[in-house]
């Protein structure tokens, strides 16, 4: 028959398993749990959630209740010295074992140390080859308890990434159907003005054979009438009719057949409406389809960068909870690089800095992208603005001051990759800034640095040119 655990013990149970607390966690409702209980609890719910009061948490890994835990192995070490109150015999000398072999790792009796198996073996009474036993076991846990908490880490970060790459994909799809949504629109309100404009110009033409029609009608009628008038002469009497010859005989001549007039162009003009029909809707459609010739990758993005949704626009702004990545506040500077890198050829971009007061442009490369939160290191070519002035560096924190003339609205960067130059230019009024030369030889990506949280940095459209053979 089982005993029923004391008070005392009640409050060393974990809730869940109903055993004493093996790495017991506090939550912040004040309820207590073994870790791999929560956890696994958790994993069930697909939330953090008190088990007992069911508060919603977001926090990670919860702390060890370190007091609590100290508590339960004093416990269960007592509970266990009472256990073996109760000694083993050997089983080949019938005599208590009150030895330990260290060699074999074996329980030992006097007899054996003695006269048998473990003699000129190192053997020690129980209590003290258990704490010395006990301390290696520990040294080794610690390694062990270390990976656990780097594989519950991982599992944690898993997990975030899980549910970014969710909220990613729902942003994303959103955004989609929105640049969809804007095409459509724009075809429909295409279809729905060349429509009018073919039943404008039905109209028109539907008209002009109206009043054609009209004036044909009026003339057929009095034709008619003087056509019966002079059949009816011709009908009367031959004194009647010599009466009324010679005014007959003149509507008779009014009325000769003329050469109709020449009837205006009234058929619809279909060439004007079909010909190369859809060229010329895409050539409207330049509009709405502007090319950005670099695109902003928001997997490379700070937290307190936030892009537009064309990932042509980027701004300063408050921490985002859902960029993985950044444990800690202070870690980083407000970066973002561009989604595709250069290997080869020329580039450029031109960006709209405005009035920002703090911010950077240049290019990295590649095998410093990881590195970049981590100045100072080289392979990152930069031109910036703060305090109200210039300056251009390729490694290191600080970059060196240089003067420019007026304040500087729009940048150019422009990659000559093969000749091994990077020039920063005014292209509103073509003004040359600076030219980094370097032999580059791995790729490099394009860098934008924003810590204005009044101006975003933009990348301006280039002009997207449609033309026919």
């Amino acid at each position: 028959m089982e005993t029923q655990p004391s008070h005392f013990e009640e409050n060393l149970i974990c809730p869940v398993c109903y055993n004493v607390f093996r790495d017991p966690v506090l939550l912040l409702c004040s309820h207590t749990f073994c870790l791999d209980c929560l956890e696994q609890y958790w994993e069930h719910t697909d939330s953090q959630i008190c088990p007992i009061c069911r508060t919603e948490f977001c926090m990670g890994n919860p702390p060890y209740n370190l007091a609590l835990k100290n508590l339960c192995e004093i416990f269960v070490q007592e509970r266990n010295k009472k256990a073996s109150a109760d000694e083993l015999l050997c089983s080949l000398h019938g005599e208590k074992l009150k030895l330990f072999c260290l060699e074999d790792k074996h329980l030992a009796c006097k007899m054996c140390v003695n006269v048998d198996v473990h003699v000129n073996h190192t053997c020690r009474p129980l209590d003290e080859a258990a704490e010395g036993l006990k301390e290696v076991l520990k040294t080794q846990l610690k390694s062990l308890i270390e990976k656990l908490k780097v594989l519950k880490n991982e599992k944690f970060i898993c997990n975030q990434r899980a549910k970014h790459i969710k909220n990613q994909a729902q942003q994303t799809e959103a955004c989609i159907k929105e640049e969809f949504d804007q095409l459509h629109q724009f075809l429909q309100d295409e279809k729905v003005a060349r429509l009018a404009t073919l039943r404008e110009e039905e109209e028109q033409k539907r008209k002009i054979l109206d009043e054609q029609i009209l004036k044909i009608n009026c003339e057929l009628s009095s034709l008619k009438e003087r056509i019966r008038a002079t059949e009816e002469e011709i009908q009367s009497n031959n004194i009647s009719f010599l009466l009324n010859y010679k005014g007959q005989l003149e509507i008779t001549k009014c009325t000769s057949p003329e050469c109709p007039e020449k009837l205006p162009e009234v058929l619809i003009d279909v060439a004007k409406h079909l010909g190369n029909l859809k060229f010329n809707v895409w050539q409207k459609m330049r509009v709405v389809t502007q090319y950005i010739p670099v695109i902003l990758d928001p997997n490379t993005a700070h937290p307190c960068l936030h892009l537009s949704n064309n990932l042509a626009d980027v701004r300063f702004g408050q921490w985002s909870q859902q960029a993985p990545g950044y444990p800690k506040k202070c870690d980083g500077y407000t970066s973002v690089l561009g989604s595709k890198g250069f290997s080869a050829g020329t580039h450029y971009w031109d960006v709209e800095v405005g009035d920002n007061t703090t911010w950077a442009l240049g290019v990295i490369s590649e095998s410093v992208i990881k590195a970049r939160d981590n100045l100072p290191i080289s392979g990152l070519w930069r031109l910036g603005y703060h305090n109200g002035k210039y300056g251009q560096g390729f490694s290191g924190d600080v970059l060196t001051p240089f003067v420019v003339k007026e304040k500087v609205q729009r940048i150019r960067v422009y990659l000559d990759f093969n000749r091994g130059e990077l020039s920063f230019l005014n292209p509103l009024n073509d003004t040359h800034l600076h030219t980094f030369k370097h032999t580059f030889t791995e790729k490099v990506f394009p860098y934008f640095c924003n810590v204005c949280p009044c101006q975003m940095l933009r990348i301006l459209p280039v002009q997207n040119s449609i033309t026919g053979m």
